[in-house]
Order: C-alpha cells, then sequence, then structure tokens
C-alpha cells in the first residue's frame, strides 16, 4: 500500500488512459487483502459463495469481471510478487480454465507491472501474465523497470522521462485493443484441451455443470 515505484507508475498509465474517461475501480494490498488460502477446496467443489473468504474475495471478482482492462501490479519482492498479491489470486484457482473461468474473461486486455530497485521484474510480470492467461484472458502486457532506487522520489529524472516515454506509447497501444481484442490460437488451444477434460471429469460435479450449463461441451465458446 506504499505509494513507491510501482505505484507511480500504474498512476502514469491510467493518466494516459484517462483520455477516454474510464470508470477506475482500485483495490490494494494488504488493505483489501483476504485470509491465506486454507486449502479447504470449497471453490473448487461447492462453489466460490463457500470459500471461507468469499466477503473480502468476491467483491473484488465482481468488479474484475465488469472491467474491460484488468491492471495487476507489485513491486519485486526477493524475485516474486508481493505476499498480499499472491494471496489474492490463490483464491482465484477456480477460475482458472480447468475450473469454472467466466466468459468475459475471454474479451478482456490485461496490463502486469513491476518495479525493482535492481533485477527480478521479468519474474513478477511472467507470474502475473500466466494468472491472467488461465483465468482465460487473451492478451496481457508487460512492463516491468528496474528503477536503481529504493523509492520513487529517488529515481533519476532521465529514468523518470524514459517511463513516461515508454508508458505513453504503451497506454495508446493498450487504448486502440480495449474492447477489440478476441482470443488466439494459444487460448483456443488450452481451452480446447480443458474443454476434453471437462468431458471426461468425474471427480469435480460442479466443475462438469457449471461448463455443461454454458454449453461449453457441447461445442459452444465462450467468445
Amino acid at each position: 500500500m506504499h505509494k513507491g515505484s510501482t505505484y507511480n507508475i500504474t498512476k502514469l498509465f491510467l493518466d494516459k488512459l484517462s483520455d477516454k474517461n474510464p470508470e477506475i475501480t482500485e483495490f490494494f494490498m494488504p488493505k483489501h487483502t483476504p485470509g491465506f488460502c486454507v486449502g479447504c477446496f470449497n471453490c473448487f467443489t461447492k462453489g466460490e459463495d463457500a470459500c471461507p473468504h468469499a466477503d473480502t474475495v468476491q467483491p473484488i471478482v465482481k468488479e474484475m469481471e465488469k472491467a474491460d482492462l484488468l491492471i495487476l501490479e507489485s513491486p519485486c519482492y526477493v524475485f516474486g510478487m508481493s505476499g498480499q498479491l499472491k494471496t489474492f489470486l490463490d483464491h482465484m484457482g477456480y477460475r482458472w480454465m480447468p475450473h469454472r473461468p467466466h466468459e468475459r474473461m475471454f474479451s478482456k486486455i490485461g496490463l502486469v507491472i513491476s518495479t525493482a530497485a535492481g533485477a527480478g521484474t521479468r519474474k513478477v510480470t511472467k507470474d502475473l501474465k500466466n494468472n491472467l492467461f488461465y483465468w482465460g484472458v487473451p492478451k496481457t502486457y508487460c512492463y516491468g523497470k528496474h528503477v536503481g532506487a529504493l523509492n520513487w522520489e529517488t529515481v533519476k529524472p532521465e529514468k523518470k522521462k524514459q517511463i513516461e516515454s515508454e508508458v505513453t506509447k504503451l497506454a495508446e497501444k493498450i487504448s486502440r485493443e480495449v474492447c477489440n481484442v478476441k482470443p488466439g490460437i494459444k487460448t483456443k488451444v488450452m481451452f480446447k484441451i480443458m474443454k476434453m477434460n471437462q468431458k471426461s471429469n468425474d471427480w469435480n460435479a460442479t466443475d462438469k455443470e457449471y461448463w455443461i450449463k454454458k454449453g461449453w461441451i457441447n461445442g459452444k465458446n465462450p467468445w
């Protein structure tokens, strides 16, 4: 929740995207972090509302389902995302394609952002992008930056100028593609594999019933 380099770069993106007057909903960890996932499997076998932390998780999920652009961001902590964000993402396992992906995820764009004083942002952005992919998000852009400073105030002016230029270009590209993205071959292949798995699913009736209700097992696609 501290307003460091990652936060400030994210705000730069939001400012550059604001020419389209977007409605922006933000969540901050640990303020909105649910309790640790306890591995009860309720979200898989009984439904997401049976999660002991559903009251914290589901308001975030509902906002993500409505959004056209999803931004996940985290500073790099020992070559990984923050533990608070990971705790939230652990609760999203039921929304992965092997289980019960939401159909609107297949029409969204993702943006993942990370900063570090030194190395490690590539690992963070890769992990965040993987989460979005398995939710069904077909296209995700990554922005990782080694800022060479412990906080935003001490980032060199020339570095900030470079960051603003890069953010402007990427934000323009994202603006053109929001609401115009469709799943590519990788997403379609993964979905087809998961469809085959659900046809033979004999261990989780909740997941299989979800796929049947959506019509996906019988050939309908979510896009």
